[in-house]
């Protein structure tokens, strides 16, 4: 065992047991990286990830607490009736209950959420035509796609089977009018997934920026839809290097 892993083995609370500490390990990681990344907004949007178990638990951040701030201890567990389970301390943003809890309780292969109302990602939800196929990354994406219309500030509990409609068989979503979302089986797999969307925004909104767009021909557009499925793949590969980064930049994620 290496002096960082004995570090954080040993930080793990006496009744939180090794699995869950571990999903609490990189979904705190997942935030710092996000902060890191510049997506945040304040102390607003939301990633999370199930806990194992047949009672639809998950973790969700602590309202209230910047993302370069959020540490393992820290992430509440709540029910999918939004109660929060084992009192830390903190309370949750009852918004991001209604979108994540909509997810997690309709698909189990549903991991990990997350979230985001960033520049590029926001900017491409209020466009008309959405995510547009005119960058290697965007074609990656393009395919998996689904689109939320707006409704309001989420707080409406009955907008949760909205949503659910409307992903469909997809892991990546874009709330139009708000901002951006993926699913994963790993925390791993969905911020994978959102680093792809939202450099795919930012690269479309820089893009248009510059004159006329050349769209690819329908050929190079099918290939990419059936290379697409590598995307959730490359995640295993991509996590480590995040995660040395983030240890090298500050560890106390893992608290």
């Amino acid at each position: 065992m290496t002096e960082l892993s004995q570090m954080h083995a040993d930080a793990r609370p006496q009744h939180i047991d090794p699995e869950e500490w571990q999903i609490r390990i990189d979904l705190a990681a997942a935030y710092r990286l996000v902060a890191h990344f510049g997506w945040d907004d304040l102390i607003f949007t939301h990633l999370s990830a199930r806990l194992p178990g047949a009672d639809h638990r998950f973790l969700i951040n602590p309202y209230g607490m910047m993302f370069h701030e959020i540490t393992a201890s820290s992430l509440v567990k709540v029910d999918q009736a939004g109660n929060i389970v084992a009192d830390n301390g903190y309370r949750i943003n009852p918004a991001g209950f209604t979108i994540h809890s909509a997810i997690h309780m309709a698909k189990e292969d549903a991991g990990s959420v997350m979230h985001l109302h960033n520049h590029a990602g926001t900017a491409v939800s209020a466009q008309k035509d959405g995510l547009l196929p005119i960058t290697q990354t965007a074609m990656l994406v393009y395919p998996r796609i689904a689109y939320h219309d707006y409704e309001g500030v989420a707080l409406d509990l009955d907008e949760r089977e909205r949503i659910v409609k409307d992903l469909g068989d997809k892991d990546v979503m874009i709330l139009r009018n708000h901002g951006t979302l993926t699913i994963g089986n790993t925390v791993a797999e969905a911020f994978t997934l959102m680093y792809f969307l939202e450099n795919a925004c930012e690269k479309q909104i820089k893009a248009q920026a510059g004159g006329e767009l050349h769209f690819p021909s329908a050929q190079a557009l099918e290939t990419t839809r059936q290379q697409s499925s590598m995307l959730p793949k490359v995640a295993p590969l991509v996590w480590p290097g995040l995660i040395r980064l983030l240890d090298a930049k500050d560890p106390s994620y893992r608290t």
